[in-house]
């Protein structure tokens, strides 16, 4: 296998490449195995990348040495590529923590909850002694060797909010911290129900019934939510400096996924911690439709290995020197509703075999743009991945490549087909389209601490690829990324979204870290577009403060953001030239009980007028049928709305409904004949 010399940083994995190997060491190595294991597939002609640069003379100040989080010069758009637009309202706001410049469109910004004061550093001075305890707790050794600036955003990432569940009128935000809990049965005014101090980041959830799911990757994380981390490793000896070393292992060290009972949800209460080799960076809740016993976690875990002496059957070696290598593979674990004290790994999928030749090495990235990483590396871990238990498929995130996978045996998940990129530097995390036939993937590109939205950084990197699926076949279509230039201070590319649910289109809501909130149609995959944003100044316009939106998620009428450093954040659609109030109506008549957004629900819409209102404003815009058609059907519509579906009028629809059917058989546009057919279901069988 080829070690990928990496540049970039994946949030939670920052933390790891110094814990674990900071040594005084400039560059650091994240997403990389414990041992670089060698080439397994010999017909593959790759090579180990370059060792990292040595060590820099530690009779050196620490503030000469290398610092990786210092603003990088833009550098040149590569020949036949574009980068984003400096013509736009986002460019050129105010900087600030909590005063910096907005700028939105198609959106509204509703309310704004400041992080609680316990999941805060509270200082942006790295010799302030809170930064200098906190980075102790990581585990962080060595820490006067590293550049200042470098020590707060470590410190910072320990507090980093993360990723979002939803349960009713409850609302669940991770941090690397924590979990808190918010009630937003009022949107707008937002309030905190109770905060759980347990850190480990990244702090990823889920929710199922009374059950709370908890990823946890860093080696800081303790069983018992201990705030007292571990000691740090001794200075190492004198010309081993730039070996690699894990933390000493420890029986009380907790790296996988915790369940939590919140029956009380002002007392939650710890009733397993399963623990994984590789930690958990993500996971994803899989619900069986067959199995209502039983719900079923998969683990992407993107850390080194631990050392078999902490827990028994980790390996990370190579697959030719050891067939049961903790690499190349996920980890499912099986979760009793009704006893989750019983939960357990019940398999480890070689989701990346060869088939022909059972290879547990069997995909790679196919070579990167990333410089170091141009020759194809092996693909060893998944970052995110994205269950449609509906049609019984999921897309997988996974480093090198994106897989579909099947899942109607869920813990058995096999392979049905894989795709890579050379535009891609690290594929993070996938949606479906609502009917199926379309998945996005994002790419983490200088994972979440570089600028990379810079007016010379190429739209199709750190950007989205749409991918048209058709017979358990991707194809690629586009390239979607947030249009409007950011500066060299604000961390920025592609992350976490959800589908926002207006009938007859392929909407995406995403967070594009300091990139702000983008929406997306992506209806015709070729040409997906923008349609609504919302953007804040850079935290400082200086240097790179870690801060964005982690997530923006759609939840019953609203967005929500989950923004690293300030806190939480709650928009709401508005009426623009590229949405209309109809649109917005109707994708306000979906409610759902619980949102785990990498367990993708199907999406349906009640055989309303609303929702009818809302196809006609579609086919208007598309000129699918001409003004005089558009303005008969409404008008029968609102006749039908305002006499209560009479019988009268009940028996117009009917007419009318056989006839939007022929348009839907004439229509040229696929868009717009599904939009028909649906019209036509609902003028055929409405409810009030």
């Amino acid at each position: 296998m080829t070690r990928m010399k990496v540049f970039g940083f994946r949030m939670a994995s920052v933390v790891f490449a110094v814990a674990v190997v900071f040594s005084g060491v400039g560059v650091l190595h994240s997403q990389a195995p414990a041992t670089p294991p060698p080439t397994a597939n010999p017909a593959q002609d790759t090579k180990p990348a370059p060792d990292s640069k040595p060590a820099a003379d530690a009779k050196k100040e620490p503030e000469e040495e290398a610092d990786p989080f210092a603003p990088q010069p833009a550098p040149a758009l590569p020949p036949g590529m574009t980068g984003s637009t400096t013509n736009d309202p986002r460019v050129g706001l105010k900087p600030g923590l909590y005063d910096a410049g907005e700028a939105a469109m198609g959106l509204k910004h509703v309310a704004f909850l400041k992080k609680p004061g316990a999941f805060q550093l509270g200082s942006d001075n790295a010799d302030d002694p809170v930064v200098q305890k906190t980075l102790g707790q990581l585990g962080v050794g060595n820490a006067a060797k590293m550049p200042k600036p470098m020590q707060l955003v470590i410190a910072q990432l320990a507090f980093a909010n993360s990723d979002f569940a939803f349960q009713g009128t409850h609302l669940f935000q991770g941090n690397f911290y924590g979990v808190n809990f918010y009630d937003i049965s009022n949107p707008a005014k937002v309030s905190l129900i109770t905060s759980l101090v347990c850190p480990g980041g990244q702090g990823d959830v889920s929710v199922y019934g009374n059950l709370l799911f908890m990823s946890v990757e860093m080696p800081n994380g303790r069983l018992d939510c201990g705030t007292q981390g571990f000691l740090p490793l001794p200075p190492p000896e004198k010309g081993h400096e730039k070996e690699r070393r894990l933390p000493a292992a420890s029986p009380d060290r907790f790296r996988g996924v915790r369940i939590f009972d919140i029956s009380n949800i002002k007392n939650p209460k710890q009733v397993a911690a399963i623990q994984t080799c590789r930690g958990s960076h993500t996971h994803t809740l899989v619900i069986d439709p067959n199995d209502k016993e039983n719900v079923y976690i998969y683990v992407s875990g993107t850390s080194f290995v631990r050392q078999g002496e902490e827990l028994a059957g980790c390996s990370g070696e190579a697959p030719d020197k050891d067939p049961n290598t903790s690499l190349f593979r996920i980890d499912v674990i099986k979760v009793p509703v009704a006893a989750p004290q019983q939960a357990k790994i019940v398999s480890s999928p070689r989701v990346f075999i060869d088939p022909r030749t059972g290879a547990l090495n069997g995909l790679n990235n196919g070579g990167s743009h990333d410089k170091g990483a141009e020759k194809p590396a092996d693909t060893n871990q998944c970052h995110d991945i994205t269950v449609y238990s509906a049609i019984g498929l999921a897309a997988g995130a996974c480093s090198g490549n994106g897989l579909l996978l099947d899942i109607r045996d869920p813990i058995h998940p096999k392979r049905v087909d894989a795709v890579n990129d050379s535009n891609y530097s690290y594929w993070h995390s996938a949606s479906f389209s609502n009917d199926g036939t379309k998945v996005v993937f994002t790419d983490e590109w200088g994972g979440g601490l570089g600028a990379r939205c810079r007016a010379t950084d190429p739209n199709k990197w750190g950007a989205d690829a749409i991918f048209n699926l058709k017979d358990d076949k991707l194809s690629l279509a586009s390239y979607y990324k947030m249009p409007a230039a950011q500066t060299d201070t604000e961390n920025c590319v592609a992350h976490n979204g959800s589908l926002i649910p207006v009938p007859g289109r392929d909407i995406e809501v995403q967070s594009w870290y300091q990139g702000g909130v983008s929406v997306m149609d992506f209806t015709d995959a070729a040409h997906p577009f923008e349609i609504a944003y919302f953007d804040r100044g850079p935290i400082d316009p200086k240097k790179v403060i870690l801060g964005g939106e982690w997530s923006a998620y759609w939840y019953n009428g609203y967005i929500y953001g989950s923004e690293i450093a300030r806190g939480l954040d709650v928009f709401k659609l508005v009426p623009s030239k590229f949405l209309t109030q109809n649109e917005i109506d109707a994708a306000n008549q979906v409610h759902v009980n619980e949102l785990n957004v990498q367990n993708q629900q199907q999406i349906t819409w009640p055989s309303q007028v609303t929702v009818s209102r809302a196809y006609l404003d579609q086919l208007q815009r598309s000129q699918a049928l001409t003004p005089e058609r558009i303005a008969t059907l409404r008008k029968v519509v609102e006749q039908t709305k305002k006499s209560h579906l009479s019988a009268k009028d009940l028996g117009k629809l009917h007419t009318v409904a056989a006839s939007v059917e022929t348009d839907a058989t004439a229509a040229k546009d696929p868009a717009d004949a599904k939009r028909l057919h649906a019209l036509a279901q609902i003028l055929e069988h409405p409810v009030a």
